[in-house]
């Protein structure tokens, strides 16, 4: 072979092999699981958990959770459509009336899974995995002022609205888009019979819902059920008689995404979620909102109690 013949092998032999990593390398980049949250405490947890469970297995994770999430429910599912993220945590209640639009949903927590996880796959191309026995749905909690003018005793949604009848400077606070949320306001006001007066509410952030609402100038606020602010604040949850819809947690995941990735992922994801019951994510949710500590301190804490750091 001549010393040209044999260069231009020499340079062909190293472009293929070039290619052949750059091609592994893409591969690489692919596996990666992309994760984000919502930002609030209870969402970024969950985010944090698949975020360190993914790296102690191995698995090639990118944190999009940050310093508190992408933003809200649109922004997370727009970003998970476009493929900006590959996964977040999202509630079942959530899939069914806003990203599914439909309405009637189940009070059986498997059986709204299945249909949301059907339909948004058939439609969306997006997988729910795992399925959470908590259910962290909208509610009420009382002030402790108007808890004992209660007796003492958590008011129902009924006795809720006869108070608020009664006493017409009473006042609800409300997250801006509780009152026009199809499962939100109507579902109570529906129940109840009583259309809360524009002169019984306040719109407020949700972390002033719950400081305002303990220091006795929201008589009652509206709230996520395994918040744990409601504990730590001395606050009272009004007794829900099956009214709110069900709004168990799954991982929200880009089908293609999960196609390719290691088949240690689902697994990872069933087992985060399974073992979460109301008094387990109260409690994470108590460690970050009361005792100051970092979400990914607790998150870790929690994986460790179930085997997965």
């Amino acid at each position: 072979m001549t010393q040209v013949k044999r260069t231009v092998r020499i340079a062909a032999l190293s472009l293929a092999v070039g290619l052949t990593l750059a091609a592994c390398g893409a591969d690489s980049d692919d596996a990666t699981i992309v994760v984000g949250s919502k930002n609030f405490t209870e969402n970024i947890l969950l985010g944090q958990m698949l975020i360190i469970a993914l790296d102690e297995a191995g698995i090639p994770v990118e944190d999009r959770v940050g310093e508190g999430g992408l933003g809200g429910t649109e922004a997370n599912r727009n970003a998970l459509e476009s493929g900006d993220i590959n996964v977040y945590p999202e509630y079942n209640g959530t899939g069914w009336t806003v990203h599914l639009g439909q309405e009637d949903p189940s009070f059986d927590r498997q059986q709204l899974y299945e249909q949301v996880a059907a339909q948004d796959l058939a439609e969306n191309g997006i997988r729910w995995v795992g399925l959470s026995p908590f259910n962290n749905t909208y509610g009420f909690t009382s002030s402790p002022a108007t808890t004992a003018a209660n007796g003492g005793q958590p008011f129902t949604f009924d006795t809720m609205a006869e108070y608020l009848q009664a006493n017409p400077d009473a006042v609800v606070c409300m997250e801006p888009e509780f009152p026009v949320r199809p499962d939100g306001l109507i579902l109570w006001e529906d129940h109840t019979g009583f259309t809360i007066p524009q002169s019984q509410q306040e719109i407020l952030e949700s972390g002033v819902i719950f400081t305002q609402t303990g220091n006795d100038q929201c008589d009652f606020g509206e709230v996520f059920t395994t918040d744990g602010r409601i504990d730590g604040l001395g606050l009272t949850l009004v007794d829900d008689p099956g009214v709110m819809i069900l709004y168990n947690v799954s991982y929200t995941f880009r089908d293609d995404v999960l196609e390719a990735a290691d088949p240690r992922v689902v697994e990872i994801a069933e087992q985060i979620v399974a073992g979460i019951d109301n008094p387990t994510m109260v409690e994470l949710n108590f460690q970050v909102d009361i005792d100051g500590l970092d979400p990914a301190v607790v998150a870790r804490g929690y994986l460790e109690s179930i085997g997965l750091a």
